[in-house]
C-alpha cells in the first residue's frame, strides 16, 4: 500500500465531511408529520428523474471515474452516492484499495461517502479496513463510528466499549469526533439519542471516567436541538464538572430559539457557571439577532467569557455593516476583547470596504491589538496586489505574527509575480537563508519534516 494513503490533514476533512453525512442520514424525530431532510429530498428525486431520463444520467455509473466525469458537482456527489449505494461490503472494499490512486479533491469527496456507506451495510469490515490504513486510520475511523452509530447505536456502543484503544485519539482531532465533540462515546450518544433519547442516557449513564461524561453531554446537546428545555432538566443527572459544559452547550441553542427562557434558566445556575452559560446563550442571540444580543453583553461580567461573547456578536454584526461593527469595537468593546474581535470583524470589512478596512488599520496605535486587525486584513483580502499587503505585513511589531504574515504574502506574490517575490524576498531581514534559497529555486517557502516556520522565524502568532 503506498504511504501515505491520505494525507492527515485530507483525512481530517474526510472524518468531519463523513460524520456530517452520517449525521444527515438519521431524522432526529419519527414523525411523519414532519418534511423529509433536504438531502433524502434530493436523492429521491434525482433517483425519480433518473429513471425518468429527462435530462439527466439514465444509466448507474460503473466507477468512481465515471462518476467524476459527470457534468455539475452536485450531480457528481449523488451520482457516487448511488453508486456506492448498489455496492456490496466486498465491493466496497475493492473501491476502498482504489481511492489512493485518485486526485486528490476526488479522493476526500469519494472517501467521506465511501467510508459512510460502508459502515452502514458491514461496519466491522469497515472499521477493520482503517486498521490497515496507518495514521490516517485514526482520521477516517469517526465517519466509520457516527455511520455505524447512525443505523444501530447499540452495536456501535459495544464495540466502542469492547476495543476502546482504536478510538484513543478521537478526542484530540477535530470535527464532530473530536475538540469539544468528547470523542466517540460522544458520538455514539449522539447518534442514539436522535432514535431514542432515553436508552442513549441510560448507555451513559453506565459508562464510567471520562466517556461518561462525554456521552452524557452528547445526548443532553442532541435533545438540546428541539426541546432545550428536556435537554435543561436531564443535566441534574450528570457529574459536576460535565454539567457546566452541558449548560453552556444547552445555553448556545436555547439563546437562539428564547433568549428570554435562556436567560431565566441561567439566573438559577450557580454563580461560577452563569457567567459560561450566559456568554453561549448571547453567541447563540447574536446568529439570530445581533443588536440584541450587543445589548446583551454589558450582563455579562468582564472577562474570558465576556470577550468571547463580543467576538461572535460582533462578527455577526460585520455580515450587515462591518464599518459599524469595527466602530463600536473600538468605542466599546473591552480593551482585552479589541484585538480578537477586529479580527473577527475583519473578513467581511475588507470583503465590503477594503479601502475602509485599510484605513482603519494605519489609523490605530502600534501594538498588539493593531497588529491582530493588520494580520486579519492581509490574510482575508483577495484583491490588493500582494505588494501593496507586503507593506502592511511589514507593519506588524510582534515578530512571529510579522514573520507568519509576510511568508503567506510572499507565497501569495511568488504565484502571481515570482520575479518579483523572489527579489523581495532575498533583499528582507525577515527570511531566513533556508527560506530565500527554496524561493530563488522556485520552492515554497517552507515545507519538509520539522521545519521552522513561516519566514524561519519561528510558528505562528499568539
Amino acid at each position: 500500500m503506498k504511504n501515505p494513503w491520505v494525507f492527515p490533514a485530507t483525512a481530517l476533512a474526510i472524518g468531519a465531511i463523513g460524520g456530517f453525512l452520517a449525521g444527515q442520514n438519521t431524522s432526529p424525530s419519527a414523525d411523519p408529520g414532519k418534511p423529509e431532510a433536504p438531502l433524502t429530498r434530493v436523492r429521491s428525486q434525482n433517483r425519480t428523474e433518473t429513471a425518468g431520463g429527462e435530462g439527466r444520467r439514465t444509466t448507474r455509473v460503473r466507477s468512481t471515474d465515471e462518476a467524476y466525469r459527470t457534468p455539475g458537482q452536485s450531480n457528481r456527489i449523488q451520482t457516487l452516492m448511488d453508486f456506492y449505494a448498489g455496492l456490496t461490503p466486498e465491493q466496497l472494499e475493492e473501491e476502498a484499495a482504489k481511492l489512493e490512486d485518485l486526485p486528490m479533491s476526488e479522493r476526500i469527496i469519494a472517501s467521506f461517502l465511501l467510508f459512510a456507506k460502508w459502515a452502514e451495510t458491514d461496519p466491522t469490515a469497515a472499521m477493520a479496513y482503517t486498521g490497515k490504513m496507518g495514521m490516517t486510520g485514526n482520521f477516517v475511523r469517526p465517519t466509520v463510528l457516527q455511520s455505524w452509530a447512525s443505523t444501530d447505536p447499540e452495536g456501535a456502543a459495544k464495540y466502542y466499549s469492547e476495543n476502546p484503544r482504536e478510538f484513543a485519539m478521537m478526542g484530540m482531532m477535530g470535527g464532530r469526533g473530536g475538540m469539544g465533540g468528547g470523542g466517540g462515546a460522544s458520538v455514539i450518544a449522539g447518534e442514539w439519542a436522535k432514535q431514542d433519547p432515553s436508552a442513549a442516557m441510560a448507555w451513559a449513564m453506565s459508562l464510567s471516567g471520562n466517556d461518561k461524561g462525554s456521552a452524557m453531554t452528547g445526548v443532553v446537546r442532541e435533545v438540546a436541538n428541539s426541546d432545550p428545555a428536556k435537554a435543561w432538566n436531564m443535566v441534574g443527572t450528570m457529574d459536576e464538572d460535565s454539567q457546566g459544559r452541558a449548560y453552556r452547550d444547552i445555553a448556545g441553542k436555547w439563546g437562539a430559539a428564547d433568549f428570554a427562557e435562556a436567560e431565566r434558566q441561567i439566573a438559577t445556575l450557580p454563580a461560577d457557571q452563569q457567567a459560561r452559560a450566559m456568554s453561549s446563550a448571547v453567541e447563540g442571540l447574536a446568529k439570530t439577532d445581533p443588536k440584541q444580543a450587543l445589548a446583551k453583553l454589558s450582563s455579562i461580567p468582564a472577562g474570558d467569557s465576556r470577550d468571547s461573547a463580543t467576538r461572535a456578536v460582533v462578527e455577526s454584526m460585520s455580515r450587515e455593516n462591518a464599518k459599524d461593527a469595527a466602530a463600536w469595537v473600538l468605542a466599546s468593546a473591552d480593551e482585552s476583547a479589541k484585538g480578537e474581535a477586529l479580527q473577527a470583524v475583519m473578513p467581511n470589512y475588507v470583503s465590503q470596504d477594503p479601502a475602509g478596512a485599510l484605513a482603519l488599520v494605519n489609523g490605530l496605535p502600534a501594538g498588539e491589538i493593531r497588529d491582530d486587525a493588520a494580520s486579519s486584513y492581509v490574510f482575508n483580502n483577495r484583491t490588493t496586489p500582494p505588494a501593496e499587503l507586503m507593506k502592511v505585513a511589514e507593519t506588524i511589531t510582534d515578530e512571529q505574527n510579522r514573520n507568519r504574515t509576510q511568508t503567506v504574502t510572499a507565497m501569495r506574490w511568488m504565484a502571481e509575480d515570482s520575479k518579483a517575490a523572489n527579489a523581495y524576498i532575498q533583499s528582507s531581514d525577515s527570511f531566513s537563508e533556508e527560506a530565500k534559497a527554496r524561493a530563488a529555486e522556485g520552492q515554497p517557502l517552507w515545507g519538509g519534516r520539522g521545519g521552522r516556520g513561516p519566514g524561519g522565524g519561528g510558528g505562528g502568532g499568539r
